[in-house]
């Protein structure tokens, strides 16, 4: 069934702040500090293009005066999980961990644990075989019991914009959650556009994601996939950005996961392109992926998905079916024809997700505040999607607003949310 969420006045902010206890704001100066300390997705890469293979070795330790640097007496943690976004491995009784032929994405990052905050970016770009070992600092920190997270989605950051998504910012001051989520299409567009356009949108966003005083933890949109519109683009296949490798340029692993206050948050891309047209699927590296990184997850903790192209939706039905582009409702991949703009594999996904306590789905694309619950036999089974941050959308008739969705965790229960309109502000045309 589809549910309506609650709304909240922008005048009745203050209060929930207070009856939920969570921070006030900071300083401006104590923000920026804090940002370089947090695991913030828009930080420091590298380049992570082209084939690597080799060995990948490194440390995980105890960052205890938080520089960032692993100064004498400070102690490897045990018990973390580090991947390449292909093998899951878990640091040794010393916090040492080894990824044997690392390979293929040029980026390793640690799946921060809880009751610990990663000093500087939580993953690194590498080559595989190179004599560095690489050092993953963490310090220690409170695992809350209870806390709230903030869902948005769909930024599409551009200087025409940015008021909107410094307005998200300005919320989410008020609000003060533990982090953000920001499920896809963060820039204006890479899709279509030429490398200089596209890198000053993924620039853009990632100087705004920086001035956020809380983490902000990303994954990509279909707006996220560099070039891959080549007859718009004018961009080589063979181009070292091409496809996803922009996006890992910048914000490192397209795919992750971190646990926080008892619930374990995984990151997915569903974004996949055959030729020319993108198209929501989960390819079978990334589900192998996820397999090893849930065999690592206690029994009963729950679970977060949160990705762009959702698992389900009834966003289409309002929208109604289109074969006109540059977007249209179906497409054919492999002789096989399916809907677009949801998981085409999502009962792959999904099955593996029903083996854990999967307590929710967030997605975003459909520019929508929409929330799904289908009882199971196991028990109700949710998929939410967040509103777009650029601007309002029409759908059947309807005006759907543009805001963020405020959940609130106890003991590991995930609440339905409270939705935050995000004010009447300029919008970019679309």
């Amino acid at each position: 069934m589809t549910t309506a969420s609650p709304t909240l006045s922008i005048a009745a902010l203050a209060a929930l702040v207070l009856a939920t206890g969570v921070r006030g704001k900071h300083d401006r100066d104590e923000a920026f500090s804090s940002t370089d300390r947090w695991s913030l997705r828009a930080d420091r890469s590298g380049d992570v293009t082209g084939d690597v293979s080799g060995d990948v070795s490194g440390v995980v330790f105890e960052d205890a005066n938080g520089n960032g640097t692993r100064d004498r007496g400070e102690r490897g943690v045990p018990g973390v999980a580090v991947s390449d976004q292909v093998q899951v491995v878990v640091t040794t009784a010393d916090g040492a961990f080894l990824l044997r032929d690392s390979h293929r994405y040029g980026v390793v990052f640690v799946s921060v644990p809880d009751g610990r905050a990663s000093v500087g970016p939580f993953w690194r770009a590498v080559r595989g075989g190179s004599a560095a070992p690489v050092a993953f600092a963490l310090t220690r920190e409170e695992a809350p019991g209870d806390f709230t997270f903030v869902h948005s989605s769909d930024t599409h950051v551009s200087e025409r914009s940015l008021p909107r998504l410094r307005r998200l910012r300005a919320l989410v001051d008020s609000l003060g959650p533990a982090f953000v989520l920001v499920t896809g299409d963060l820039v204006r567009d890479a899709l279509r556009v030429p490398e200089a356009e596209a890198t000053e949108y993924y620039r853009l966003f990632q100087t705004e994601a920086r001035r956020f005083r809380v983490p902000v933890w990303t994954v990509p949109g279909n707006h996220e996939i560099f070039g891959i519109e080549r007859q718009q683009s004018g961009v080589r296949r063979d181009h070292p950005l091409y496809g996803r490798a922009m996006y890992r340029r910048f914000f490192g692993p397209d795919y992750y996961s971190f646990t926080y206050g008892g619930v374990h948050f995984v990151g997915l891309n569903t974004v996949d392109y055959d030729d020319q047209w993108y198209y929501g699927h989960v390819d079978s590296t990334q589900r192998a992926w996820l397999e090893r990184d849930l065999a690592l997850v206690p029994a009963g903790t729950a679970v977060v998905t949160f990705n762009h192209i959702p698992f389900v939706s009834a966003a289409e039905e309002l929208n109604g079916y289109t074969d006109a582009p540059p977007a249209p409702s179906l497409i054919t991949v492999g002789g096989r024809t399916m809907f677009r703009h949801t998981v085409s594999n999502a009962g792959e996904v999904l099955a593996q997700l029903r083996a854990h306590h999967h307590v929710l789905a967030l997605g975003g694309h459909m520019h929508m505040r929409e929330t799904l619950v289908y009882q199971t036999t196991s028990g109700p089974t949710r998929f939410h999607q967040a509103a777009a941050i650029v601007s309002d959308s029409k759908a059947a008739g309807m005006e759907m607003a543009s805001g963020l969705t405020l959940y609130r965790v106890r003991s590991g229960v995930v609440d339905e949310g409270t939705f935050v309109p995000l004010g009447a502000l300029p919008a970019e045309p679309r």
